[in-house]
Protein backbone atom coordinates (compact mmCIF):
# COMPACT_ATOMS: atom_id res chain seq x y z
CA UNK A 1 0.00 0.00 0.00
CA UNK A 2 1.08 3.60 -0.55
CA UNK A 3 1.97 4.94 2.89
CA UNK A 4 -0.20 8.03 3.19
CA UNK A 5 -2.28 9.37 6.07
CA UNK A 6 -5.48 8.66 4.13
CA UNK A 7 -4.47 5.07 3.36
CA UNK A 8 -3.59 4.40 7.00
CA UNK A 9 -6.84 5.88 8.32
CA UNK A 10 -8.76 3.73 5.82
CA UNK A 11 -7.48 0.68 7.74
CA UNK A 12 -9.06 1.86 11.00
CA UNK A 13 -11.76 -0.54 12.27
CA UNK A 14 -13.93 2.42 13.37
CA UNK A 15 -13.89 6.17 13.81
CA UNK A 16 -13.15 5.83 17.53
CA UNK A 17 -9.92 3.93 16.78
CA UNK A 18 -8.86 6.54 14.21
CA UNK A 19 -9.54 9.35 16.70
CA UNK A 20 -7.67 7.53 19.47
CA UNK A 21 -4.73 6.93 17.15
CA UNK A 22 -4.49 10.63 16.35
CA UNK A 23 -4.23 11.27 20.08
CA UNK A 24 -1.07 9.13 20.21
CA UNK A 25 0.93 11.04 17.62
CA UNK A 26 3.07 12.94 20.11
CA UNK A 27 6.63 11.55 19.82
CA UNK A 28 6.93 11.77 23.62
CA UNK A 29 4.52 8.85 23.87
CA UNK A 30 6.91 6.71 21.84
CA UNK A 31 10.28 6.19 23.56
CA UNK A 32 11.28 3.85 20.73
CA UNK A 33 10.55 4.26 17.02
CA UNK A 34 12.34 2.35 14.27
CA UNK A 35 11.98 1.13 10.73
CA UNK A 36 13.58 -1.11 8.13
CA UNK A 37 12.69 -2.05 4.57
CA UNK A 38 10.29 -4.73 5.84
CA UNK A 39 8.81 -3.37 9.05
CA UNK A 40 7.98 -0.45 11.30
CA UNK A 41 8.03 -0.75 15.08
CA UNK A 42 7.74 1.25 18.23
CA UNK A 43 7.07 1.14 21.95
CA UNK A 44 4.11 3.22 23.12
CA UNK A 45 3.77 4.20 26.75
CA UNK A 46 0.36 3.23 28.07
CA UNK A 47 -1.14 3.27 31.53
CA UNK A 48 1.02 0.37 32.74
CA UNK A 49 4.67 0.30 33.70
CA UNK A 50 5.76 -1.45 30.51
CA UNK A 51 5.18 0.18 27.12
CA UNK A 52 3.17 -1.63 24.48
CA UNK A 53 5.28 -3.21 21.76
CA UNK A 54 3.75 -2.37 18.40
CA UNK A 55 4.96 -3.65 15.05
CA UNK A 56 3.83 -3.69 11.44
CA UNK A 57 4.94 -6.02 8.66
CA UNK A 58 4.83 -3.73 5.63
CA UNK A 59 4.30 -6.61 3.19
CA UNK A 60 0.63 -6.72 4.25
CA UNK A 61 0.41 -4.50 6.07
CA UNK A 62 -0.06 -6.85 9.05
CA UNK A 63 -0.24 -5.44 12.58
CA UNK A 64 0.78 -6.86 15.93
CA UNK A 65 0.64 -5.21 19.35
CA UNK A 66 1.05 -6.36 22.94
CA UNK A 67 -1.94 -4.29 24.09
CA UNK A 68 -5.15 -6.12 25.12
CA UNK A 69 -7.36 -4.48 22.47
CA UNK A 70 -9.53 -6.80 20.38
CA UNK A 71 -9.61 -4.35 17.50
CA UNK A 72 -7.26 -4.84 14.60
CA UNK A 73 -5.45 -2.79 13.84
CA UNK A 74 -5.50 -1.25 17.32
CA UNK A 75 -4.98 2.45 17.97
CA UNK A 76 -1.28 1.88 18.64
CA UNK A 77 -0.72 0.21 15.28
CA UNK A 78 -2.61 2.97 13.49
CA UNK A 79 -0.70 5.68 15.34
CA UNK A 80 2.62 4.03 14.48
CA UNK A 81 1.76 3.97 10.78
CA UNK A 82 0.45 7.53 10.88
CA UNK A 83 3.72 8.71 12.38
CA UNK A 84 5.64 6.89 9.67
CA UNK A 85 3.37 8.25 6.92
CA UNK A 86 4.05 11.76 8.19
CA UNK A 87 7.78 11.12 7.90
CA UNK A 88 8.40 11.72 11.58
CA UNK A 89 12.09 12.36 12.21
CA UNK A 90 11.93 10.40 15.48
CA UNK A 91 12.20 7.13 13.54
CA UNK A 92 15.59 5.46 13.44
CA UNK A 93 16.67 3.29 10.53
CA UNK A 94 18.06 0.13 12.13
CA UNK A 95 17.97 -3.62 12.21
CA UNK A 96 14.75 -4.80 13.88
CA UNK A 97 15.05 -5.60 17.61
CA UNK A 98 14.61 -9.28 18.61
CA UNK A 99 10.89 -8.98 19.37
CA UNK A 100 10.29 -7.64 15.87
CA UNK A 101 12.84 -9.78 14.05
CA UNK A 102 11.47 -13.01 15.53
CA UNK A 103 7.92 -12.14 14.46
CA UNK A 104 8.97 -11.14 10.93
CA UNK A 105 11.11 -14.27 10.64
CA UNK A 106 8.25 -16.49 11.80
CA UNK A 107 5.94 -14.94 9.20
CA UNK A 108 8.54 -15.40 6.45
CA UNK A 109 9.18 -18.95 7.60
CA UNK A 110 5.48 -19.80 7.44
CA UNK A 111 5.22 -18.26 3.97
CA UNK A 112 8.26 -20.20 2.73
CA UNK A 113 6.94 -23.46 4.14
CA UNK A 114 3.61 -22.79 2.50
CA UNK A 115 5.31 -22.17 -0.85
CA UNK A 116 7.42 -25.30 -0.40
CA UNK A 117 4.35 -27.40 0.32
CA UNK A 118 2.66 -25.96 -2.74
CA UNK A 119 5.70 -26.83 -4.86
CA UNK A 120 5.88 -30.40 -3.60
CA UNK A 121 4.17 -33.00 -5.75
CA UNK A 122 0.88 -33.86 -4.16
CA UNK A 123 0.58 -37.24 -2.57
CA UNK A 124 -1.35 -39.66 -4.69
CA UNK A 125 -4.96 -39.48 -3.49
CA UNK A 126 -6.66 -42.59 -2.32
CA UNK A 127 -10.02 -42.54 -4.13
CA UNK A 128 -11.38 -45.41 -2.09
CA UNK A 129 -10.58 -43.72 1.24
CA UNK A 130 -11.97 -40.39 0.04
CA UNK A 131 -15.16 -42.04 -1.18
CA UNK A 132 -15.56 -43.81 2.16
CA UNK A 133 -15.17 -40.55 4.10
CA UNK A 134 -17.66 -38.80 1.82
CA UNK A 135 -20.17 -41.62 2.19
CA UNK A 136 -19.90 -41.48 5.98
CA UNK A 137 -20.43 -37.74 6.01
CA UNK A 138 -23.39 -37.94 3.64
CA UNK A 139 -24.93 -40.59 5.88
CA UNK A 140 -24.73 -38.26 8.89
CA UNK A 141 -26.05 -35.34 6.85
CA UNK A 142 -28.96 -37.40 5.54
CA UNK A 143 -29.96 -38.38 9.07
CA UNK A 144 -29.74 -34.75 10.18
CA UNK A 145 -31.71 -33.50 7.17
CA UNK A 146 -34.49 -36.04 7.77
CA UNK A 147 -34.78 -34.74 11.32
CA UNK A 148 -34.74 -31.16 10.06
CA UNK A 149 -37.51 -31.92 7.54
CA UNK A 150 -39.77 -33.19 10.33
CA UNK A 151 -38.90 -30.17 12.47
CA UNK A 152 -39.68 -27.72 9.66
CA UNK A 153 -43.01 -29.42 9.09
CA UNK A 154 -43.81 -29.12 12.81
CA UNK A 155 -43.00 -25.39 12.82
CA UNK A 156 -45.21 -24.57 9.85
CA UNK A 157 -48.12 -26.71 11.06
CA UNK A 158 -47.95 -25.09 14.50
CA UNK A 159 -47.99 -21.64 12.92
CA UNK A 160 -45.11 -19.17 12.82
CA UNK A 161 -47.09 -16.26 14.27
CA UNK A 162 -47.40 -18.20 17.55
CA UNK A 163 -43.63 -18.35 18.02
CA UNK A 164 -42.04 -16.30 20.78
CA UNK A 165 -38.69 -15.77 22.47
CA UNK A 166 -39.21 -18.92 24.52
CA UNK A 167 -38.95 -21.00 21.30
CA UNK A 168 -35.56 -19.58 20.36
CA UNK A 169 -33.79 -21.98 22.74
CA UNK A 170 -35.37 -24.96 20.93
CA UNK A 171 -34.27 -23.48 17.60
CA UNK A 172 -30.76 -23.19 18.99
CA UNK A 173 -30.86 -26.87 19.91
CA UNK A 174 -31.84 -27.78 16.33
CA UNK A 175 -29.01 -25.62 14.99
CA UNK A 176 -26.58 -27.51 17.24
CA UNK A 177 -28.02 -30.78 15.99
CA UNK A 178 -27.14 -29.79 12.41
CA UNK A 179 -23.56 -29.09 13.48
CA UNK A 180 -23.44 -32.56 15.03
CA UNK A 181 -24.73 -33.94 11.73
CA UNK A 182 -21.74 -32.30 9.97
CA UNK A 183 -23.95 -29.72 8.26
CA UNK A 184 -22.86 -26.50 10.03
CA UNK A 185 -24.19 -24.38 7.18
CA UNK A 186 -27.71 -25.50 8.05
CA UNK A 187 -27.07 -24.72 11.71
CA UNK A 188 -26.02 -21.18 10.87
CA UNK A 189 -29.13 -20.64 8.73
CA UNK A 190 -31.40 -21.86 11.55
CA UNK A 191 -29.66 -19.50 13.99
CA UNK A 192 -30.12 -16.56 11.62
CA UNK A 193 -33.77 -17.49 11.07
CA UNK A 194 -34.38 -17.66 14.84
CA UNK A 195 -33.18 -14.06 15.17
CA UNK A 196 -36.19 -12.96 13.09
CA UNK A 197 -38.75 -14.24 15.63
CA UNK A 198 -40.62 -11.20 16.89
CA UNK A 199 -38.24 -8.82 15.11
CA UNK A 200 -40.27 -6.01 13.55
CA UNK A 201 -43.47 -5.81 11.62
CA UNK A 202 -44.17 -8.68 9.23
CA UNK A 203 -41.54 -10.97 10.73
CA UNK A 204 -43.56 -14.21 10.15
CA UNK A 205 -43.41 -13.64 6.37
CA UNK A 206 -39.65 -13.01 6.49
CA UNK A 207 -39.19 -16.09 8.66
CA UNK A 208 -41.22 -18.22 6.25
CA UNK A 209 -38.94 -17.09 3.43
CA UNK A 210 -35.88 -18.26 5.40
CA UNK A 211 -37.50 -21.60 6.17
CA UNK A 212 -38.38 -21.99 2.50
CA UNK A 213 -34.72 -21.62 1.57
CA UNK A 214 -33.86 -24.26 4.16
CA UNK A 215 -36.45 -26.57 2.60
CA UNK A 216 -34.71 -26.19 -0.79
CA UNK A 217 -31.55 -27.63 0.75
CA UNK A 218 -33.49 -30.36 2.54
CA UNK A 219 -35.08 -31.41 -0.76
CA UNK A 220 -31.75 -31.38 -2.61
CA UNK A 221 -29.82 -33.70 -0.27
CA UNK A 222 -31.64 -36.96 -1.13
CA UNK A 223 -31.52 -36.00 -4.85
CA UNK A 224 -27.81 -35.19 -4.87
CA UNK A 225 -26.85 -38.02 -7.22
CA UNK A 226 -29.01 -36.49 -9.96
CA UNK A 227 -27.49 -33.01 -9.59
CA UNK A 228 -24.89 -31.58 -11.94
CA UNK A 229 -21.33 -31.25 -10.56
CA UNK A 230 -21.72 -27.45 -10.25
CA UNK A 231 -25.07 -27.71 -8.43
CA UNK A 232 -23.65 -30.39 -6.14
CA UNK A 233 -20.74 -28.05 -5.35
CA UNK A 234 -23.24 -25.31 -4.46
CA UNK A 235 -25.13 -27.74 -2.22
CA UNK A 236 -21.97 -28.77 -0.39
CA UNK A 237 -21.12 -25.11 0.26
CA UNK A 238 -24.65 -24.48 1.55
CA UNK A 239 -24.29 -27.42 3.91
CA UNK A 240 -20.99 -26.06 5.21
CA UNK A 241 -18.88 -28.84 3.69
CA UNK A 242 -15.23 -27.78 4.07
CA UNK A 243 -13.29 -27.11 0.91
CA UNK A 244 -9.75 -28.46 0.60
CA UNK A 245 -7.68 -25.31 0.15
CA UNK A 246 -4.76 -27.00 -1.58
CA UNK A 247 -7.07 -28.88 -3.91
CA UNK A 248 -8.91 -25.66 -4.75
CA UNK A 249 -5.69 -23.80 -5.51
CA UNK A 250 -4.59 -26.67 -7.73
CA UNK A 251 -7.81 -27.21 -9.67
CA UNK A 252 -10.00 -24.13 -9.20
CA UNK A 253 -10.86 -21.51 -11.81
CA UNK A 254 -8.18 -18.80 -11.83
CA UNK A 255 -8.61 -15.20 -12.94
CA UNK A 256 -5.74 -12.72 -13.08
CA UNK A 257 -6.96 -9.14 -12.99
CA UNK A 258 -6.66 -5.76 -11.34
CA UNK A 259 -9.18 -6.04 -8.52
CA UNK A 260 -10.92 -2.97 -7.14
CA UNK A 261 -11.90 -3.26 -3.47
CA UNK A 262 -15.62 -2.50 -3.50
CA UNK A 263 -16.01 -2.75 0.27
CA UNK A 264 -15.47 -4.85 3.36
CA UNK A 265 -16.91 -5.60 6.78
CA UNK A 266 -16.20 -7.71 9.84
CA UNK A 267 -18.82 -9.69 11.74
CA UNK A 268 -18.45 -11.00 15.29
CA UNK A 269 -19.55 -14.64 15.25
CA UNK A 270 -18.83 -15.29 18.94
CA UNK A 271 -16.65 -13.89 21.71
CA UNK A 272 -13.43 -14.86 19.95
CA UNK A 273 -14.24 -15.44 16.26
CA UNK A 274 -14.43 -12.59 13.74
CA UNK A 275 -15.44 -13.10 10.09
CA UNK A 276 -14.30 -10.65 7.42
CA UNK A 277 -15.93 -10.10 4.02
CA UNK A 278 -13.83 -8.37 1.34
CA UNK A 279 -15.66 -7.75 -1.93
CA UNK A 280 -13.67 -7.21 -5.13
CA UNK A 281 -14.47 -6.54 -8.78
CA UNK A 282 -12.13 -7.22 -11.67
CA UNK A 283 -11.42 -4.23 -13.84
CA UNK A 284 -11.09 -6.29 -17.04
CA UNK A 285 -13.24 -9.34 -16.24
CA UNK A 286 -16.05 -7.54 -14.41
CA UNK A 287 -16.19 -10.58 -12.10
CA UNK A 288 -17.15 -9.94 -8.48
CA UNK A 289 -15.43 -11.93 -5.80
CA UNK A 290 -15.80 -12.50 -2.06
CA UNK A 291 -12.77 -13.14 0.11
CA UNK A 292 -13.97 -14.72 3.34
CA UNK A 293 -11.43 -14.72 6.18
CA UNK A 294 -11.58 -15.60 9.86
CA UNK A 295 -9.65 -14.31 12.85
CA UNK A 296 -9.69 -16.14 16.17
CA UNK A 297 -8.67 -14.68 19.50
CA UNK A 298 -7.79 -11.24 18.13
CA UNK A 299 -5.02 -12.65 15.92
CA UNK A 300 -5.81 -10.29 13.06
CA UNK A 301 -5.84 -10.98 9.32
CA UNK A 302 -2.88 -11.82 7.12
CA UNK A 303 -3.64 -9.26 4.41
CA UNK A 304 -4.94 -5.72 4.73
CA UNK A 305 -7.38 -4.33 2.15
CA UNK A 306 -8.35 -0.69 1.66
CA UNK A 307 -11.84 0.04 0.33
CA UNK A 308 -11.64 1.98 -2.92
CA UNK A 309 -8.09 0.82 -3.64
CA UNK A 310 -6.88 -1.61 -6.27
CA UNK A 311 -4.69 -4.73 -6.07
CA UNK A 312 -3.31 -6.85 -8.89
CA UNK A 313 -3.85 -10.49 -8.02
CA UNK A 314 -4.69 -13.96 -9.22
CA UNK A 315 -7.90 -15.23 -7.60
CA UNK A 316 -8.95 -18.84 -7.45
CA UNK A 317 -12.73 -19.32 -7.37
CA UNK A 318 -14.67 -22.00 -5.56
CA UNK A 319 -16.58 -24.47 -7.77
CA UNK A 320 -20.29 -23.98 -8.45
CA UNK A 321 -22.71 -21.95 -10.55
CA UNK A 322 -21.88 -18.22 -10.67
CA UNK A 323 -19.41 -18.71 -7.85
CA UNK A 324 -18.41 -15.57 -5.95
CA UNK A 325 -16.22 -16.88 -3.15
CA UNK A 326 -12.52 -16.97 -3.97
CA UNK A 327 -9.04 -17.32 -2.52
CA UNK A 328 -6.02 -15.17 -3.31
CA UNK A 329 -3.67 -17.45 -5.20
CA UNK A 330 -1.05 -14.77 -5.80
CA UNK A 331 -0.61 -11.06 -5.13
CA UNK A 332 1.10 -9.37 -8.06
CA UNK A 333 2.95 -6.09 -8.41
CA UNK A 334 1.05 -2.96 -7.45
CA UNK A 335 -1.62 -2.05 -9.95
CA UNK A 336 -2.09 1.43 -11.38
CA UNK A 337 -5.00 3.36 -9.95
CA UNK A 338 -8.13 3.12 -12.02
CA UNK A 339 -11.86 3.61 -11.75
CA UNK A 340 -14.85 1.43 -12.42
CA UNK A 341 -18.20 2.84 -13.54
CA UNK A 342 -21.19 1.53 -11.63
CA UNK A 343 -24.00 -0.17 -13.53
CA UNK A 344 -27.47 1.31 -13.43
CA UNK A 345 -30.25 -0.11 -11.27
CA UNK A 346 -31.66 -2.29 -14.05
CA UNK A 347 -28.29 -3.93 -14.66
CA UNK A 348 -27.88 -4.63 -10.95
CA UNK A 349 -31.30 -6.25 -10.66
CA UNK A 350 -30.57 -8.39 -13.72
CA UNK A 351 -27.22 -9.42 -12.26
CA UNK A 352 -28.90 -10.35 -8.98
CA UNK A 353 -31.62 -12.34 -10.77
CA UNK A 354 -29.00 -14.29 -12.70
CA UNK A 355 -27.07 -15.05 -9.51
CA UNK A 356 -30.17 -16.33 -7.71
CA UNK A 357 -31.29 -18.39 -10.71
CA UNK A 358 -27.84 -19.97 -10.90
CA UNK A 359 -27.60 -20.67 -7.17
CA UNK A 360 -30.62 -20.01 -4.90
CA UNK A 361 -28.60 -20.85 -1.78
CA UNK A 362 -26.27 -17.83 -1.89
CA UNK A 363 -26.79 -15.97 1.39
CA UNK A 364 -25.41 -12.59 0.24
CA UNK A 365 -25.29 -10.74 -3.06
CA UNK A 366 -23.07 -7.70 -3.78
CA UNK A 367 -24.82 -4.73 -5.33
CA UNK A 368 -23.68 -1.29 -6.55
CA UNK A 369 -26.15 1.55 -6.93
CA UNK A 370 -25.03 4.47 -9.07
CA UNK A 371 -27.47 6.98 -7.55
CA UNK A 372 -28.92 6.22 -4.13
CA UNK A 373 -30.13 8.48 -1.34
CA UNK A 374 -30.32 7.34 2.31
CA UNK A 375 -33.54 8.31 4.05
CA UNK A 376 -35.36 7.66 7.31
CA UNK A 377 -39.04 6.88 7.66
CA UNK A 378 -40.22 6.25 11.19
CA UNK A 379 -37.79 3.85 12.81
CA UNK A 380 -36.66 2.32 9.51
CA UNK A 381 -33.75 3.49 7.35
CA UNK A 382 -34.13 3.19 3.58
CA UNK A 383 -31.94 3.54 0.53
CA UNK A 384 -33.94 5.25 -2.20
CA UNK A 385 -32.78 4.47 -5.72
CA UNK A 386 -32.91 7.81 -7.48
CA UNK A 387 -33.20 6.43 -11.02
CA UNK A 388 -36.13 4.13 -10.20
CA UNK A 389 -39.21 4.30 -7.96
CA UNK A 390 -37.69 1.82 -5.53
CA UNK A 391 -36.39 1.88 -1.98
CA UNK A 392 -34.47 -0.82 -0.14
CA UNK A 393 -34.71 -1.28 3.65
CA UNK A 394 -31.24 -0.75 5.10
CA UNK A 395 -29.53 -2.86 7.73
CA UNK A 396 -27.27 -0.33 9.38
CA UNK A 397 -26.58 0.84 12.92
CA UNK A 398 -28.23 4.17 13.71
CA UNK A 399 -24.97 6.08 14.16
CA UNK A 400 -23.58 4.78 10.86
CA UNK A 401 -26.86 5.57 9.10
CA UNK A 402 -26.79 9.19 10.30
CA UNK A 403 -23.20 9.52 9.09
CA UNK A 404 -24.12 8.14 5.68
CA UNK A 405 -27.04 10.57 5.50
CA UNK A 406 -24.74 13.45 6.45
CA UNK A 407 -22.35 12.60 3.61
CA UNK A 408 -25.30 12.47 1.23
CA UNK A 409 -26.87 15.75 2.33
CA UNK A 410 -29.96 14.66 0.42
CA UNK A 411 -27.99 14.22 -2.81
CA UNK A 412 -27.37 10.87 -4.55
CA UNK A 413 -24.38 8.75 -3.57
CA UNK A 414 -22.79 5.77 -5.29
CA UNK A 415 -23.28 2.98 -2.76
CA UNK A 416 -21.97 -0.57 -2.54
CA UNK A 417 -23.26 -3.17 -0.11
CA UNK A 418 -24.65 -6.64 0.57
CA UNK A 419 -28.23 -7.74 -0.15
CA UNK A 420 -29.52 -10.73 1.85
CA UNK A 421 -32.90 -10.95 0.13
CA UNK A 422 -34.58 -8.76 2.75
CA UNK A 423 -32.30 -5.86 3.61
CA UNK A 424 -29.41 -3.96 2.07
CA UNK A 425 -26.31 -3.46 4.22
CA UNK A 426 -24.19 -0.54 2.87
CA UNK A 427 -20.42 -0.98 3.12
CA UNK A 428 -18.96 1.85 1.00
CA UNK A 429 -20.17 5.11 -0.54
CA UNK A 430 -18.68 7.52 -3.04
CA UNK A 431 -19.76 11.05 -3.83
CA UNK A 432 -22.20 11.78 -6.62
CA UNK A 433 -20.47 11.30 -9.96
CA UNK A 434 -17.37 9.74 -8.38
CA UNK A 435 -16.26 6.44 -9.86
CA UNK A 436 -15.41 3.32 -7.90
CA UNK A 437 -11.67 3.30 -7.47
CA UNK A 438 -11.58 6.86 -6.16
CA UNK A 439 -11.48 7.55 -2.43
CA UNK A 440 -14.84 6.77 -0.80
CA UNK A 441 -16.54 9.42 1.32
CA UNK A 442 -17.88 6.82 3.75
CA UNK A 443 -17.00 3.26 4.74
CA UNK A 444 -18.61 1.02 7.32
CA UNK A 445 -16.62 1.15 10.54
CA UNK A 446 -16.36 -1.28 13.41
CA UNK A 447 -17.34 -4.89 13.92
CA UNK A 448 -20.95 -5.88 13.22
CA UNK A 449 -22.47 -8.00 15.98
Amino acid sequence: MTLTTEAVLALAPDDASAKAAKGLLAPAKWPTLGYSDDAVWGECQGSGSKPYQTQVDLSGPVFRCSCPSRKFPCKHGLALMLLRAQGDASFTAAAPPPWVAEWIASRRDKAEKKEARAAEPAAAPDPAAAAKRDAQRWKRIEAGVQELARWLDDQTQRGLAALGSEQQQAWGAMAARMVDAQAPGLGQRITQAAELIGAGEGWPARLLDRLGRLQLIVDAVPRRESLSPATLADLRIALGWPQDREGLLADGERISDHWLVLGQCTDERDAKLVERHVWLQGRASGRRALLLDYSHGGRGFDTGWVSGSERAAVLCFYPGHASQRALVAELLADAPASTLPAADATDEWHRMAQQIAANPWQPLLPMVWAEAIPARHGDQWWLRLDAAPQALPMQLATQEAWQLLAHSGGAPLRVFGEWDGEQFAPLTAWGSGAAIGSAPVWTLAGVRT
